[in-house]
């Protein structure tokens, strides 16, 4: 009696933990479907919307929420998660610029599709300050450039929006002309449109055709033709404004163009025979920014050409060749077959409506990126947030949110990690499709299901 007594009150205590525990665990989930059905898959403004949503505990390794996790949606730029991934694994600490191999009578650079090449966004420039120190002819060959300047899918009539930027071997201030009004007194006019009150400048400087759009407009912009670099400047009523617009890269030809203006000498495309020379001789490397600077902008801003140049030079490391198509069938049976879902992938920065994914592959790959890279270095390149109303989650200690939104007509999606008010590293993905409801308030909605989700956790 005496050592069964203590056996059978172990076991009732047992019973009566796991009760606990089931109950708390029934209890939580009963929460998370009344938040998922009240801000998400009740809400007036969504209910025509297709909603997938999937979160996902790894401490446990499996999802403590899910509506229609497994199936495939258009991410937009939640793509970029995937080609952050592929970057943070393959591309070294700073960013190949571009290879160089000295030869007795020339220098031949091979470009590797370095994004971040005389970009704004950077003052310090390797390869350029190399080029200007070079003193015998400079010949270029883009032999590894294996695919085109537009993505598939993407939408040819925002060919002159400053986010759809022409990919190309060799990158030139971010393939775009950037633009500036100015108004005040200015003794030298640049354009014949300018008057003594207004300035417009470039940058860089082109020679191109120009002229000034005979309307008015209330902001100013600028207006690219379709098929050639010509420009059309709508002034505005600002004081001070900017305007970024792409140019069209004719594969190599602008971007050696615009190099020689800046550097004030020519520049050459290796012809066959000097191709075939170079292939018997050691290159070196000639690096530029540190990857994860350029990666932070990249997610920070939805940047499409960082994300569609990143994928290519990811190609470049792992591939020897740019091509966008290769490389992700590459990636989708290396390191991504573990995918729940097939997923159909098309571009590094979803532009393109022919990419989808489900939630659940958006979880194995965030689940994928914690494990294979410190959370301090995720944490540095996503966009982190802190709650809005969430009370009890004290913001002062972790953000909220370190995730990346994804846009475009129709469609928004969020991904990413929350902390929970127990501290816990929860993953998420909520794509929402087909909807007539505007980016914010669906943003909106799913930031309250989340805070919801957090305070239950």
């Amino acid at each position: 009696m005496n050592t069964f007594m203590p056996n059978m009150k172990q076991t009732l205590f047992s019973i009566i933990s796991a009760s606990a525990l089931f109950l708390s665990s029934c209890s939580v989930q009963h929460r998370l479907i009344t938040s998922a059905n009240q801000f998400l898959l009740d809400d007036s403004s969504l209910l025509s919307a297709h909603v997938g949503i999937s979160i996902f505990n790894p401490e446990t390794a499996q999802n403590i929420y899910t509506h229609q996790g497994d199936k495939l949606f258009i991410p937009a730029s939640n793509t970029k998660i995937i080609t952050c991934y592929a970057a943070m694994k393959y591309l070294p600490k700073s960013l190949p610029a571009g290879y160089i191999i000295d030869l007795d009578t020339a220098v031949v650079i091979t470009p590797t599709g370095d994004p971040t090449f005389l970009h704004p966004y950077f003052n310090n420039h390797p390869l350029f300050d190399s080029l200007k120190k070079i003193n015998k002819p400079i010949y270029i060959t883009t032999n590894n450039w294996n695919t085109i300047a537009l993505g598939k899918g993407w939408s040819w009539e925002d060919y002159s929006e400053h986010y759809m930027n022409e990919r190309s071997a060799f990158p030139i201030y971010g393939n775009q002309i950037h633009w500036y009004q100015e108004k005040g007194k200015k003794e030298n006019p640049s354009y014949p449109g300018d008057t003594i009150d207004l300035f417009i400048y470039s940058n860089p400087e082109v020679t191109w055709p120009v002229q000034f759009a005979t309307e008015k407009s209330n902001a100013f912009h600028v207006e690219r033709a379709k098929d050639q670099n010509a420009f059309t400047l709508f002034e505005g009523k600002e004081s001070q404004a900017k305007s970024s617009v792409p140019f069209i890269t004719l594969g190599i030809e602008t971007a050696i163009r615009l190099l020689e203006d800046s550097l004030g000498k020519k520049i050459f495309l290796a012809n066959a025979s000097l191709e075939e020379k170079i292939k018997k001789v050691k290159q070196d490397t000639i690096y530029s920014q540190p990857t994860d600077s350029m990666l932070k902008i990249m997610m920070h801003n939805s940047d499409n050409f960082f994300a569609d140049q990143s994928l290519e030079m990811v190609s470049q490391q792992k591939l020897n060749t740019m091509d966008e198509v290769l490389i992700i069938n590459d990636l989708l049976s290396s390191d991504l077959v573990g995918l729940p879902q097939k997923p159909r992938w098309v571009d590094g920065s979803g532009l393109s409506r022919y990419t989808l994914f489900s939630p659940d592959d958006m979880i194995f790959v965030l689940n994928k990126l914690r494990q294979e890279q410190p959370f301090e270095r995720i944490k540095s390149i996503f966009l982190q947030s802190e709650h809005e109303g969430l009370s009890s989650h004290d913001s002062t200690q972790n953000a909220f949110l370190i995730s990346k939104s994804g846009s475009m007509g129709g469609i928004f999606c969020l991904s990413g990690y929350m902390i929970s008010r127990k501290k816990k590293v929860l993953i998420f993905s909520i794509m929402v499709n087909n909807t007539k409801a505007t980016s914010s308030k669906v943003s909106k909605q799913i930031r309250l299901f989340l805070e919801k989700v957090a305070a239950a956790n």
